[in-house]
């Protein structure tokens, strides 16, 4: 399962990067705004600063409700940069956009999948990955995991390409849980990349390791 981080924060994506981990970036307007972005040239910046860190897929997300505004700007962003994902919601306008911009080559992240019918939808129309959310789930009370399971086993039935991608991860336990459902991907905050390095088991036979050490060269 490859790794992506979920961040449009410029320091965590060189932090991430250097861990030599992480294979794509995803943004939103929400993570954009977050960093103080506020306008479509800084955001295309941004995206292209990033894109010269990570060499692999940054998704970049529509704004657009309309098929037609989905497309105009999937096209846009397309010319960004060298490795786009666009990012189209899975609503009626948005799977005619991955159906036309898909067919004109363009990558697509289908974002904010919450059940199999959608992931369907969304891989007959041209999707490169499906993203269903899974802390959304857990939030009223479903296992989202469970949704990346189904969709992966979906899938598989029927041969289908598209790529699962878990996002709205809220902790470490949903990453390692994507990857026994047999998710292809999982993008993640950079809080929680760090928190899969770390265990007090680790830390103190690092510390013992080291004490040992230097016992014995001071002996």
């Amino acid at each position: 399962m490859q790794l992506f981080l979920d961040t449009a924060n410029i320091q965590e994506i060189r932090d991430g990067a250097r861990l030599g981990v992480i294979s794509g970036v995803t943004t939103n307007p929400s993570l954009a705004s977050a960093e103080g972005i506020g306008s479509t040239e800084s955001y295309k910046a941004a995206v292209r600063e990033i894109s010269l860190i990570v060499d692999g897929p940054i998704s970049v997300e529509v704004v657009s409700l309309d098929a037609q505004g989905m497309i105009a700007e999937g096209r846009d962003i397309a010319g960004w940069i060298p490795n786009p994902w666009v990012k189209i919601p899975s609503t009626i306008e948005g799977f005619e956009a991955i159906s036309v911009l898909s067919s004109e080559g363009i990558k697509v992240n289908q974002t904010l999948c919450f059940s199999v019918n959608q992931a369907l939808l969304g891989a007959q129309a041209g999707s490169t990955a499906v993203s269903p959310f899974i802390g959304r789930l857990d939030d009223i009370g479903l296992q989202g995991i469970d949704l990346i399971a189904d969709i992966v086993s979906v899938y598989r039935q029927h041969d289908i390409k598209t790529k699962v991608l878990a996002a709205s991860i809220r902790h470490t336990l949903h990453c390692t849980l994507a990857a026994q459902a047999g998710a292809h991907i999982a993008t993640i905050p950079y809080k929680i990349l760090v928190q899969m390095a770390q265990h007090p088991l680790t830390d103190s036979g690092v510390a013992r390791f080291k004490a040992d050490w230097e016992k014995t060269a001071n002996s």
